[in-house]
């Protein structure tokens, strides 16, 4: 049996009255105290909200994708739903990187063949 060391997490819904943007933070920050390598990808037109910084609305949720950053997760963002959604590298929150979406395919392949963790919410 492989040992889980990397955990891919998948948002493709910002939804702000939805728990599926907190628990994205949450679980990312979980699993790196745990000392697991997170990324979490961002990806479908409403997915990729979540990077985008000066978000208003109910949730802060710039501060907590920071924390996150700043504790090593890593943030991909799709470039197609970018790009459906008018964003660019300057709107995203600092640390975010916009990937093609076939890398976003790619990583789908990896973690599985690798036996790693793969959750979306």
């Amino acid at each position: 049996m492989t040992e889980i060391n990397r955990v891919l997490l998948l948002l493709k819904n910002m939804v702000y009255e939805s728990t599926s943007p907190q628990e994205t933070v949450r679980f990312a920050k979980y699993y790196r105290k745990k000392g697991l390598d997170v990324m979490v990808v961002l990806w479908g037109p409403m997915g990729v909200l979540l990077g985008k910084k000066d978000k208003s609305g109910a949730q802060a949720y710039d501060k907590s994708v920071n924390e996150c950053i700043d504790m090593g997760v890593r943030f991909k963002c799709c470039d197609l739903a970018c790009s459906m959604m008018g964003i660019c590298n300057y709107d995203l929150i600092e640390g975010i990187e916009i990937v093609e979406s076939y890398e976003v395919a790619e990583m789908f392949l990896e973690y599985q063949k690798d036996g790693q963790l793969i959750i979306s919410l």
